[in-house]
């Protein structure tokens, strides 16, 4: 069952690269407004995912130690070493001119690579409990949705045609499920993987959440603006401690 639970989870989440063709049918400026509100939701979520599941997980099944937290600061790492080295960006507007929009296929592999990520996370989740997957892959969900919005946009920008640009988001989305497939290897060969795949997963929410997400928030700078994401940010911290009435 929980195999189940994994892979319909993975392949939601895959479906939303589909996301990308609201670009075609909303200008830009109001684009903009909804994206905003999103990527600071989806920041409160991935902070609010860390802080009230995951972590409450390790530390309730006594399986928070040192190496806990050398795995969380590894993870931030990781995904910092990411973004060096694959040139990956996350891009949430469509027309931003802060990303390599010239390079698709550099934007494809990181982005494979991030689903691949995507899909180890939510199994590895769900191997705690039910509970935790489903708060995780709304966590994961929620920040897909811009992304996946703003790489189709890059695709466009690039060259790419609308129907190639909405197959190569998609085939790069589907290795979400392959992710959870090496997952679900690992955890039944493989000792203590929870044990370093959770800690991997927080360093890496922290890290998106802190570092690509909430400094894209502070370049709009108005009073009304920063109100909106604040409450964006305290929505998503919400909706995953009204999770918590799940466990």
């Amino acid at each position: 069952m929980t195999n189940l639970y994994i892979f319909t989870s993975v392949i939601i989440i895959s479906l939303i690269s589909l996301a990308g063709v609201i670009t075609l049918a909303v200008k830009v400026e109001k684009l903009k407004k909804i994206l905003m509100f999103l990527v600071s939701f989806s920041a409160g979520s991935l902070i609010g995912g860390s802080f009230l599941h995951l972590l409450p997980e390790l530390i309730e099944e006594e399986k928070f130690n040192l190496n806990s937290s050398l795995f969380i600061i590894a993870g931030i790492l990781l995904f910092f070493v990411l973004e060096k080295i694959l040139h990956w960006r996350h891009c949430h507007v469509p027309t931003c001119d802060d990303h390599p929009h010239h390079l698709a296929s550099i934007n494809l592999i990181g982005d494979g690579l991030h689903n691949l990520l995507d899909g180890i996370i939510i199994a590895a989740a769900f191997f705690i409990n039910p509970a935790t997957g489903i708060a995780t892959t709304i966590a994961v969900a929620l920040h897909e949705i811009p992304q996946e919005i703003g790489d189709f946009g890059v695709l466009i920008y690039a060259g790419l045609s609308k129907l190639k640009a909405i197959l190569y988001n998609l085939l790069s989305a589907l290795m979400a499920i392959v992710g959870a497939g090496i997952a679900i290897l690992f955890q039944n060969t493989t000792e203590n993987f929870i044990d370093i795949a959770i800690p991997l997963t927080i360093g890496g929410f922290i890290y998106i959440a802190t570092a690509d997400l909430i400094p894209e928030l502070k370049k709009e700078d108005s009073l009304s603006s920063s109100l909106k994401q604040f409450i964006g940010i305290i929505l998503g911290i919400s909706v995953m401690g009204l999770l918590l009435l799940m466990e």
